[in-house]
């Protein structure tokens, strides 16, 4: 996994949006094993402290569970899954059309330019 960080939101809080991406586009697939905090903050070059902290927000969330001994997982539920994957989408495409709409685009004009591949 290769993520990209910036300076102006907290770590966690970026690594939550990534790993919940990663889930929900599938790619770590339902019962999925994660690497270990410790291989996983190495890999991503963060602190495993903010690592573990991400981890129990996904968990919170119920995108990924522990089995004592085992290591952590991503959900089986597929539905919670779907249900996630919706949510971000709905922000993305909420955040498009009042781009679109500060660029002076109409609610037609952005339709139209979506139709059309952009042209």
């Amino acid at each position: 996994m290769n993520f990209i960080f910036d300076n102006n939101t907290p770590i966690y809080l970026q690594l939550v949006k990534q790993l919940k991406i990663h889930i929900v586009s599938g790619k770590l697939k339902p019962g999925e094993r994660l690497p270990s905090v410790r291989d996983l903050s190495l890999e991503l070059k963060v602190n495993p402290n903010t690592l573990q902290k991400s981890l129990f927000e996904l968990e919170e969330m119920g995108l990924i569970f522990t089995e004592r001994t085992n290591g952590k997982f991503v959900t089986g539920d597929s539905q919670l899954i779907e249900k996630y994957r919706k949510e971000y989408a709905h922000l993305l495409c909420q955040d498009f059309v009042l781009s679109m709409q500060e660029l002076g685009f109409s609610k037609d004009e952005t339709i139209h330019y979506l139709e059309n591949g952009g042209n």
